[in-house]
């Protein structure tokens, strides 16, 4: 069985490249047959501009597996030719090694004077075209699909019997879909095909809707059709609506990411706010503190452990909870506990001690910028029509949901939420019941400072780790908590995504600081409406 599939895999390839060979140019075909380069290389020797992008039109027909190789080592700039003999070598990417480009053998001795082909704009979209081309036949789907879209920028009318071959044998709809879209795009420039077939091939570009089909679209030849031109000009009002729609889609993508960021940071904020009534301006520095905690991680499994490293981000995450909550728990019982119903003495005290904080930071590590990388299951994006998604905000998305529901656990199914609700609804009354209040009150204030610290790890992801990383949120944090309603996490979630996609909705109109500006105001006014947010806590001490 194991024998067959090979025998039918041979078949299939050899049925491919016959394909191949039967679809191009008789000119092309004569010059290629066997996989032959000696015409292509002999253009290509000529050092001409015109002449090697000839070459290049041979090559992206041939079926010599070596025409790869020269492709890429023309783009790279790594195709060199001797001048005395009028040979073609290919420099190896790693090192000086020589090949020669029509074998691939390895050339021993490099002669003298070997000057590299020169490029200009022109020969460069024939060599994106001709690789392309070349890779439209490719095994790998993820290649073919890559190759098509090289072919629909370049639009090189040499590529559509490679197209055409590739076509009559693609089973992924994908890909298929893409290869379709690459040969309308040739056909809609193209003056030699059918003014039908110019129309459907329109109506094939607008369906890719994105910003490559509608510049296709804008630079019709001149000499086109009416009747295209109207189409074109249909098309282009089509995808510019389309893109219209997914441009709110990517702001309202970009908001709920937002949102999640200031989820993490002001979720521990709300419960330290709402159950001691505490401003602290140094919760910032608790996220810092956090993000610096995995920087220490990162570092360290770098030098004695890089095979860990996919997994640094989970080791982090446990170390940021205990040192933040730990030092957490020494600020209030050192400092906080004192100032307890003295507001204004508790702010300025938390200030003071977020800039001492800072400068503990930059002694240790300096002033400037930790580099701390993203895991491989991190790294990237994906498509869903015109929306990119970069798996870091997805994940970091995730992450807030799971804290979240994570701590409304503790808070609903544990002794120390339990606890917690009791003090924070009525705190004379939970300390009557025999509730240690101030034990409760320093578990809090860690246990916000910890949830701090793995927002700091998740904001390392996609900010700059820096002693001042904490202080670009800690406003935004109390506008958070505030709108929601003090104290209440599902009114800190509702408040947290509403005002990331508010923002961002806003930010193509008014701008980045005028949005924030408008934000402000339409907070400040809602709390004269509101005073105790969206979701207002309910107990006899609150409500007094």
């Amino acid at each position: 069985m194991r024998l067959f599939r090979r025998l039918l895999s041979a078949a299939l390839l050899l049925a491919a490249a016959l394909l191949i060979a039967w679809a191009a140019p008789a000119s092309v075909r004569a010059q290629t047959a066997g996989g032959d380069l000696a015409p292509a290389l002999a253009k290509i020797a000529a050092d001409s501009y015109s002449d090697t992008e000839a070459a290049l039109v041979l090559l992206s027909a041939s079926t010599n597996p070596q025409a790869g190789v020269i492709v890429a080592a023309l783009s790279d700039g790594r195709l060199l030719v001797d001048p005395a003999t009028k040979a073609v070598y290919v420099r190896a990417k790693a090192g000086d090694a020589l090949a020669d480009a029509a074998t691939g053998a390895a050339v021993s001795v490099a002669p003298a004077g070997l000057k590299p082909v020169r490029l200009n704009n022109r020969v460069r979209r024939a060599a994106e075209a001709a690789a392309g081309a070349l890779s439209l036949l490719a095994p790998d789907p993820a290649k073919r699909l890559e190759a098509a879209g090289a072919v629909f920028k370049s639009r090189d009318a040499a590529a559509l019997p490679t197209l055409d071959a590739a076509l009559a044998k693609e089973t992924v709809p994908q890909v298929r879909d893409a290869l379709q879209q690459a040969k309308a795009a040739i056909l809609v420039t193209s003056s030699s095909a059918s003014e039908a077939d110019r129309l459907a091939a329109v109506n094939l570009v607008v369906a890719r809707g994105d910003q490559e089909a509608l510049a296709l679209l804008a630079n019709l030849p001149a000499d086109a059709p009416a009747s295209l031109k109207a189409a074109a000009a249909n098309g282009i009002a089509k995808i510019n609506r389309s893109l219209a729609i997914w441009s709110v889609a990517q702001n309202v993508w970009y908001g709920l990411s937002l949102g999640s960021v200031l989820l993490l940071a002001a979720i521990g904020l709300a419960i330290t706010f709402g159950v001691m009534g505490v401003i602290n301006m140094a919760h910032g520095e608790m996220v810092m503190l956090g993000a610096y905690t995995t920087y220490v991680v990162q570092d360290a499994i770098r030098t004695d452990a890089p095979w860990l490293f996919g997994w640094s981000l989970a080791i982090a995450l446990p170390l940021a909870f205990l040192f933040t909550g730990v030092v957490g728990i020494v600020i209030e019982r050192t400092v906080i506990r004192f100032l307890y119903g003295r507001p204004l003495e508790t702010l300025l005290a938390t200030w003071g001690i977020s800039l001492m904080l800072q400068q503990a930071v930059r002694s240790v590590f300096g002033p400037t910028n930790k580099e701390v990388g993203a895991p491989s299951w991190m790294s990237g994006a994906f498509q869903v029509g015109q929306l990119s998604i970069t798996y870091n905000r997805l994940w970091i998305i995730v992450f807030a949901l799971l804290v979240f529901f994570a701590l409304l656990v503790v808070l609903k199914r544990t002794s120390l939420g339990l606890y917690v609700r009791a003090v924070t609804q009525n705190r004379r009354m939970a300390a009557a019941m025999g509730i240690r209040t101030g034990r409760i009150d320093a578990l809090t204030f860690g246990l916000g400072s910890g949830i701090a610290g793995i927002a700091g790890v998740a904001l390392s992801q996609i900010d700059n780790v820096s002693p001042n990383l904490g202080q670009g949120y800690i406003i935004d944090s109390f506008m958070v908590v505030v709108f929601g309603g003090v104290g209440n996490l599902w009114g800190t979630l509702v408040g947290a995504l509403t005002l990331g996609v508010a923002n961002k909705l806003l930010e193509p109109f008014a701008g980045a600081v005028l949005g924030k500006i408008a934000l402000l105001v339409f907070i400040i006014l809602f709390i004269q409406k509101r005073p105790r947010g969206l979701f207002a806590l309910k107990g006899r001490s609150v409500e007094a």
